[in-house]
C-alpha cells in the first residue's frame, strides 16, 4: 500500500484556497479591532470575485455580514423616498435588486432600503463598486428592521 502523497492545489482549487486564507486573515484583523479596514478589504475581494464570476463572491458577502454584526445604540427617523423592502426576498437575490435599483436612480434621487439585518456589508460593497458616487444614511437601525436611504448624489 502506497503512502498518501500531498498534492499542490490545482488551478481551480488555488482560488478557493486563496479565498479561505484571505477570509481567515480578515477575521483576525477584525478580532484585532481593525473592523473597518477588514470590511474594506473584504468588499474589494467581493468586488473582484463578483466581476470574475468566481464562487468566492458568496464567501466574501458572508464575511462582510459577519464583520458588520450590529451593536445596539442607534435611533430612527423617516424619509419620503421610494421603498425597497427586501425582507421577503431570498438572500442571494437581495443585493442584485438593490444594485439594480441604485443603477436606475437619477442624480439627486434615492430610495429607502428596508432589511431584516444591518446592511453594512452592502455599504462596503457600494464603497468598493461606487466610491464617492452614493449616499448612505441610516434611518432606522434594528433590532428587527433596518431602514437606509441610499441615493445618487446630485450633479455638481
Amino acid at each position: 500500500m502506497r503512502p498518501a502523497v500531498a498534492t499542490e492545489p490545482g488551478p481551480a482549487d488555488a482560488g478557493d484556497e486563496f479565498a479561505r486564507l484571505l477570509t481567515r486573515a480578515l477575521r483576525l484583523l477584525h478580532q484585532a479591532g481593525a473592523t473597518d479596514p477588514a470590511c474594506q478589504l473584504a468588499a474589494q475581494a467581493w468586488r473582484a470575485a463578483h466581476h470574475a464570476g468566481h464562487p468566492a463572491e458568496q464567501r466574501f458577502n458572508g464575511l462582510l455580514h459577519y464583520l458588520t454584526q450590529r451593536t445596539p445604540d442607534e435611533g430612527e427617523c423617516m424619509s419620503d423616498d421610494a421603498i425597497l423592502d427586501v425582507r421577503q426576498e431570498i438572500p442571494a437575490r437581495r443585493h442584485e435588486l438593490i444594485f439594480d435599483t441604485y443603477g436606475h436612480l437619477a442624480p439627486g434621487d434615492g430610495f429607502v432600503l428596508v432589511n431584516d439585518h444591518d446592511p453594512k456589508p452592502l455599504y462596503y460593497q457600494f464603497a468598493a463598486e461606487h466610491a464617492n458616487q452614493f449616499e448612505w444614511d441610516y434611518l432606522e437601525q434594528g433590532p428587527q428592521v433596518w431602514r437606509v436611504r441610499i441615493g445618487r448624489p446630485a450633479a455638481a
